[in-house]
């Protein structure tokens, strides 16, 4: 008999000895909660599984290193949903009832058809660079947090980088810079703020879908060729992003003259590719190697002992990390909360949703937390359900990826007030109030 990740992880901390056996007549163990929503079938589970990976070996170093949270053990169990929006629904009605802490759906479309649902069912939803950018206005969307992220302030600094390349925002008037996006939610969400951009800039943007998975991209690579645009930014995941790269190696268009979001520049979407994606540019939220000290207390509390959830040598790599940053974010949200309602207790997924609101990650909490230059520093209020948003460029050399900018971040001039109409309009829409400053407070 398989038994579920959730059995497993709790009959591995009860064989460390770290829960009391019932002989000892111990008060039952108490337990926080993690729904993971994962994708390792189908033509996504290269980069899905990193990503799951990533959180789980997370949490198993959690309780092996610390204990849990203040005493509180974490546990787990994933459901698979193949990226298919459907079957994401399914697995969060099957799991929220388990006493859900929060979700991380990986997937836009799924947070699409959650962000309505979390309203009624009060448990929040972690969308770290993905998912609704509208939803960074806190005021409205009570229950998302794209937090360090989305698709807006993607597209907003790949824009700022190519301007700073051409010598000034001024030079991109009359460039074609075409948009290359999966044929998706995810693919469609950074648009609005693309158009914006031209508007202010007066460059060409050409907009070339591709039918997902995006294995079959010849019509849309016919298209560049065509157009011949003096830069693509590639809005794809899984194997659209290798599949891209040949296309664009097979019509000779230049790689280095390709961005992709933060979703398109990992090491799935380039190694098949090696020599032939060498140059090609990507948006990076965070870093990647096994040399920062979280990554370094996950091989020695949970790969030495042989119970990583994947191999080795995958611990530490882009996606991944990532992984590791959205669970950290959601277990300090956890441990937040118990600072106000109680140390040592378990917390409702109201009370997380209070903690993900309040997160307040300065540079010495992520040094303690091992995070240090994993990610920047992060805090979160009521009106800013994002916290930060910086990201910078890296390029690959045909081996491996090097960062080639600075640290950007989105320009809240333009941002604001289209996240505020674009809010204004959802609450309209749904007939939702903004929410008081009374409701901000508790």
């Amino acid at each position: 008999m398989k038994l579920k990740p959730s059995i497993v992880l709790a009959l591995a901390v009860a064989a460390s000895g770290l829960l009391s056996s019932p002989a000892q007549a111990a008060p039952e163990a108490k337990e926080q909660f993690f729904p993971l929503l994962v994708y390792r079938t189908g033509p996504y589970a290269p980069n899905g599984t990193p990503w799951a990976n990533g959180k789980q070996d997370y949490l198993k170093m959690i309780n092996a290193r610390d204990g849990g949270v203040n005493g509180v053990k974490l546990t787990y169990e994933e459901c698979e949903t193949g990226y298919a929006t459907d079957k994401g629904v399914e697995c969060y009605e099957r799991l929220k009832g388990k006493g859900a802490t929060l979700f991380d759906p990986q997937a836009t479309g799924i947070t699409f058809a959650l962000t309505d649902k979390v309203i009624k069912d009060k448990i929040p939803l972690i969308t770290l660079g993905y998912g609704l950018a509208a939803s960074q206005d806190g005021n409205v969307f009570k229950w998302n947090f794209p937090l360090m992220g989305s698709y807006w302030t993607a597209a907003d600094m790949l824009i700022q980088h190519l301007a700073k390349k051409e010598g000034g925002f001024d030079k991109l008037k009359g460039k074609k810079i075409a948009l290359v996006y999966h044929d998706s939610p995810f693919g469609k969400e950074p648009m609005p703020l693309l158009d914006e951009r031209q508007k202010m800039h007066g460059f060409d943007l050409i907009k070339i879908p591709v039918t997902a998975p995006g294995v079959e991209q010849k019509s849309a690579w016919l298209q560049v060729r065509q157009q011949r645009p003096d830069y693509v930014l590639l809005w794809g995941w899984g194997v659209m992003n290798s599949t891209a790269l040949k296309e664009a190696q097979a019509t000779g268009y230049p790689r280095e003259k390709m961005y992709g979001v933060w979703w398109a520049g990992a090491e799935p979407d380039v190694k098949d590719v090696g020599e032939g994606a060498k140059g090609y540019n990507a948006l990076a939220l965070n870093t990647s190697g096994q040399s920062p000290k979280v990554i370094q207390d996950i091989l020695k509390h949970v790969h030495d002992k042989g119970q990583g959830a994947g191999p080795k040598d995958e611990v530490g790599s882009v996606l991944y990390t990532r992984g590791v940053i959205i669970q950290a974010l959601g277990i300090e949200a956890v441990r937040r909360a118990q600072e106000r309602y109680g140390k040592g207790k378990i917390m409702t997924a109201e009370q997380v949703r209070w903690g993900l609101e309040n997160l307040a990650l300065d540079q010495k909490k992520l040094d303690a937390l091992g995070l240090a230059g994993v990610l920047r520093p992060l805090s979160t209020s009521c009106a800013d359900h994002m916290g930060s948003s910086w990201a910078r460029v890296h390029t690959w050399d045909g081996a491996k990826w090097n960062f080639s900018s600075d640290w950007m971040q989105a320009d809240e001039q333009i941002l604001k007030p289209m996240v505020k109409q674009a809010a204004d309009k959802y609450a309209a829409e749904k007939k939702l109030e903004r929410r008081t400053p009374a409701d901000c407070q508790s």
